[in-house]
């Protein structure tokens, strides 16, 4: 019993005398490795598949981790995605319709993970991530001509159309994914450094609701001149849009319920490039 406690204090004043803990703040770019379908580009005679990933764009970290020996450390992380436009729909259909929709992430993530220094430059770390906060927002602009009827009922000529712009936020159930790096880290001094890293998300997320948070629609007469403003709102949204959506997992045939669909899953998964500084407490380097 008294060596198991000898070799315990033992343990225990050698991490104690290492302890080292840093903080570090980090800015990168993503780019898409899941590769799911997000959307179509349609035109007079093509339509082409489109496929990315929303954890695609910018991103901005702070971690702070702490070693508790020469190799092994645990790290906790907090981060924001800035994501880039994916395409949901591009149509272009002369004389019959235009739509624009782009949809993006505007995410807020935390992570914890394992790190692991192979040598005093080079790291790895690997842990669990979730997405804690945000939205996947789209944005949609849609032009349609409108037919001779429509266009007769409203006194205007041939070459009319309405133009369409909203917003439609969705939100996602908690997700659990994962988080692996490997990174080079240069001491500029005792206290700061700088790494480079390369690291990969792989997450995705499933849809729980969606709110359109913006809508408006105009009438355009033949020569470009707005003949109706706001003639939808979001007090007076068209047939086949609803304020708020919900996205379940089973829906009985007979349903009669049209806010509520199908949900699905969307990719978040990335890889990316970081680059960023890190500062080491004092009495924190290796002695």
């Amino acid at each position: 019993m008294k060596q198991l406690i000898t070799a315990v204090a033992a343990i225990l004043v050698s991490t104690a005398s290492f302890a080292q803990f840093q903080v570090s703040a980090s800015s990168g770019y993503a780019m898409s490795s899941a590769g799911m379908l997000t959307g179509t580009t349609t035109t007079t005679t093509t339509t082409e598949n489109n496929y990315g990933s929303y954890g695609e764009g910018s991103n901005f970290q702070l971690r702070g981790t702490y070693f508790f020996n020469e190799k092994f450390g645990a790290e906790i992380g907090v981060g924001y995605l800035h994501g880039a436009d994916q395409t949901i729909n591009e149509t272009s259909i002369p004389g019959v319709a235009e739509v624009n929709a782009v949809a993006r992430a505007r995410a807020f993530g935390a992570s914890a993970s394992m790190v692991y220094n192979f040598t005093n430059n080079f790291y790895g770390r690997i842990g669990a991530l979730i997405k804690v906060g945000g939205k996947t927002e789209a944005v949609v602009y849609n032009k349609a001509f409108l037919s001779e009827p429509q266009y007769n009922a409203l006194g205007l000529t041939s070459g009319s159309y309405s133009e369409t712009n909203y917003v439609e936020d969705y939100h996602g159930q908690f997700p659990l994914g994962f988080v692996a790096a490997l990174g080079y880290s240069y001491d500029l001094n005792e206290h700061f450094a700088l790494f480079v890293e390369a690291e990969y998300y792989g997450i995705s997320l499933k849809r729980k609701d969606s709110e359109i948070a913006e809508f408006n629609t105009d009438i355009y007469a033949a020569d470009e001149t707005v003949a109706y403003a706001s003639v939808n709102s979001l007090d007076n949204l068209p047939a086949g849009f609803y304020e708020k959506t919900t996205y379940v997992d089973e829906l009985p045939h007979n349903n009669t319920d049209p806010s509520k669909k199908l949900s699905q899953k969307v990719p978040y998964s990335s890889f990316g490039l970081n680059f960023g500084v890190t500062y080491k407490f004092s009495g924190s380097s290796k002695k």
